[in-house]
């Protein structure tokens, strides 16, 4: 049994849960947000014996959720030494940590995703694929440039084991 007698499956419902209700906020006093699209690029550092560094190309889609949570998907591309690539696959949540407002427009977020990565790499004998379940978290900022257009960064651990750094850029597709 997990925490305080709770299963593992109802103990990550009950963290959700409390998530979407602390970072919705009242959507009715706020402007409709856009759904929005991120080109992002990269650094990740995998470990092993010694940091196996990777190059990032990726992209994702943030779909709001009420004032201050998105979700989406993202497709993360990582290309390391020689032919050593792995692709992630996730589905993604961003907790805004205050509301973009013209007196405060930089917004640091945090963010968390769960999917899948797929893991090849090309020996003597041929090609070595895997895939397993993958997450990443933690937390980064937004800065607009323009009412569409925004830039920022975040810093992510997730399995398999790295470390990642990565800017954006966003655009708002629709009304803000």
């Amino acid at each position: 049994m997990g925490f305080h007698g709770m299963s593992g499956r109802a103990l990550v419902t009950a963290a959700l849960a409390t998530m979407l209700t602390a970072g919705a906020g009242t959507a009715s006093a706020q402007s409709q947000r856009a759904v929005a699209v991120e080109g992002v690029a990269g650094w990740a550092g995998f470990v092993d014996d010694a940091t196996i560094h990777h190059s990032l190309l990726g992209g994702s889609v943030r779909v709001p959720l009420g004032g201050r949570l998105s979700v989406g998907p993202e497709i993360v591309y990582a290309r390391g030494p020689g032919s050593d690539r792995d692709l992630f696959v996730l589905g993604s949540l961003w907790i805004d940590l205050v509301p973009e407002t013209p007196e405060a427009p930089i917004v640091p977020y945090v963010v968390m995703g769960g999917g899948y990565m797929r893991h090849s790499d090309r020996f003597f004998s041929g090609t070595f694929a895997s895939g397993e379940g993958s997450f990443t978290a933690g937390g980064g900022a937004r800065v607009p440039l323009s009412d569409r257009v925004y830039v920022g960064g975040d810093v992510r651990i997730g399995w398999e084991l790295h470390l990642r750094a990565a800017g954006h850029v966003g655009v708002r597709l629709g009304a803000r």
